[in-house]
């Protein structure tokens, strides 16, 4: 295989892994105050994504894919409230061991990621177009 599509490949694999993660990212902000229902119950649990190398045989590069989904086992933050349906007897509640700054960063990063990755498919379009042009002016 040629290596402008090997590096389409990579940089394919790299989107896709990337897309997972976003969603990931934004579901964990999306629940960054999801209480538990009932009283003690456990909140939200942040959600991580761990990424493995891959052989592509066809080309034989390495992609990137995602591993697996985990959830993140630090602890739950408590906050008193004894109003709360989901407060305990001493009035506390548990909420989601997600850290919004964290998340903004994670998602900064996997976005500037995305787009180096979108970057050098264009730049690899762009050179594969310039290479048939050279080719039909011969």
């Amino acid at each position: 295989m040629d290596p402008l599509t090997s590096a389409s490949r990579i940089a394919g694999s790299g989107l896709e892994a990337l897309s997972t993660r976003m969603r990931i990212i934004a579901e964990n902000l999306a629940n960054a105050n999801s209480t538990g229902e009932t009283a003690g119950a456990d909140p939200y649990r942040r959600k991580t994504v761990t990424f493995e190398s891959a052989l592509d045989r066809a080309s034989g590069a390495s992609l990137v894919q995602v591993e697996g989904v985990g959830a993140d086992e630090a602890a739950f933050r408590t906050e008193y409230d004894p109003s709360h349906p989901a407060a305990d007897e001493n009035g506390m509640v548990k909420l989601p061991n997600v850290n919004m700054l964290v998340e903004m960063a994670d998602m900064r990063e996997a976005n500037r990621a995305y787009e180096a990755n979108l970057s050098v498919i264009k730049q690899t379009r762009g050179m594969v177009a310039a290479t048939i042009d050279l080719l039909r002016s011969s």
